[in-house]
């Protein structure tokens, strides 16, 4: 009887090192995320889909943000169609690699010429933290908020250091609809 139940602990083992680390969570309301305003310095790496009524496209996705720029790479399979968009003051410049850099002082619009799908680039830099940009109108829908005909829906949250940031949402309008599941969180969060 010993030697079953020890065996049977034996088997067990490795299923229970399968079980992921970080426990997914709810989405919270934005009055209980407003510390991530203050975020200043944060990354993920994750994937991306972008389904829209004619096309879908997915690419890996690695975003960079800092108060100065946000630096997007994105990727197809096996590093295929690597596109880099690179947001600042300034405006918005996109490197298709190869020295094929173009740039343009309006981003959503330019955005949309060089990629085909109106991406609200601006807002989506604090709807991928969790929150509604602060400058406009926002209506709290189930498990998000709704904001310039968006629709901001958290499916699952994740901890990282103190914070509660989304693992998997989905951003949609009428016309298009974003995919987005996030691996893995850096924060540089100076208030620590």
């Amino acid at each position: 009887m010993k030697k079953t139940l020890l065996l049977a602990g034996i088997l067990l083992l490795p299923a229970c090192s399968l079980m992921t680390t970080t426990p997914e969570m709810a989405y919270k309301p934005t009055s209980a995320q407003s510390e991530l305003y203050d975020l200043q310095h944060w990354a993920f790496d994750g994937r991306i889909a972008i389904v829209s009524k004619s096309d879908v496209a997915q690419a890996s996705i690695n975003w960079e943000h800092s108060p100065e720029e946000d630096l997007i790479k994105l990727s197809g399979p096996l590093g295929q169609g690597a596109v880099t968009i690179q947001l600042n003051s300034a405006g918005v410049s996109i490197d298709r690699g190869g020295g094929d850099v173009k740039t343009s002082t309006n981003p959503e619009e330019f955005i949309n010429q060089q990629v085909g799908l109106f991406v609200p680039v601006k807002s989506l830099r604090y709807w991928v933290v969790g929150v509604p940009e602060k400058s406009q109108p926002v209506s709290a829908i189930e498990n998000g908020f709704e904001q310039a005909g968006w629709h901001n829906q958290y499916k699952t949250m994740q901890a990282v250091n103190n914070h509660v940031l989304p693992r998997n949402m989905t951003v949609t309008n009428e016309s298009v609809k974003l995919k987005l599941f996030i691996d893995q969180w850096t924060l540089d969060d100076k208030r620590k």
